[in-house]
């Protein structure tokens, strides 16, 4: 993937966050985005991108902790582009998105998304047939991701 860069008069997109057992959901807000790119690393992601209006859009966060690039995936929509992010370290808690202890203003909580790490075997499977959907509509960075842990989903019988 050819190197992000800064367009010199971009401006970041309000961008929403939540935190999972095994990932962690980014979802920038641009309408009608073109000439979308989303560039992850195992420590940062870099977005860019064109707004309706064709403002230059440009978002860089450094990870509070490391990510699988492999396995993690975008998808564009109307409204938003979402990203997924798989962690190096599953069933550790992310306090905040960011490596840094200051929270960009651009950056808030998804509290709509949200959830004890304690509900998550029970709306598990829900929560994996929506992502699933999302996952098979994802732009390819190599391999599909391992979802072989969610197996045990299926043992419930």
């Amino acid at each position: 993937m050819p190197r992000i860069v800064r367009p010199e008069n971009s401006h970041p997109a309000k961008a929403l966050w939540f935190d999972r057992s095994k990932f962690v959901f980014v979802n920038f807000m641009v309408e009608d985005s073109k000439d979308v790119q989303v560039d992850i690393q195992e420590d940062k992601l870099i977005f860019s991108c064109k707004s309706a209006d064709d403002s230059d859009i440009y978002n860089e966060i450094h990870f509070f902790d490391k990510v699988q690039p492999k396995d993690s995936r975008e998808r564009r929509y109307d409204r938003t582009i979402n990203v997924l992010l798989r962690k190096m370290k599953e069933n550790v808690a992310w306090p905040r998105m960011t490596k840094d202890t200051g929270k960009p203003i651009w950056l808030s909580v998804d509290f709509d998304n949200w959830r004890d790490w304690e509900q998550e075997e029970e709306e598990g499977m829900a929560e994996y047939e929506k992502y699933l959907d999302m996952l098979q509509g994802m732009s390819k960075k190599g391999p599909p991701p391992k979802m072989d842990d969610l197996d045990d989903l299926d043992d419930d019988d």
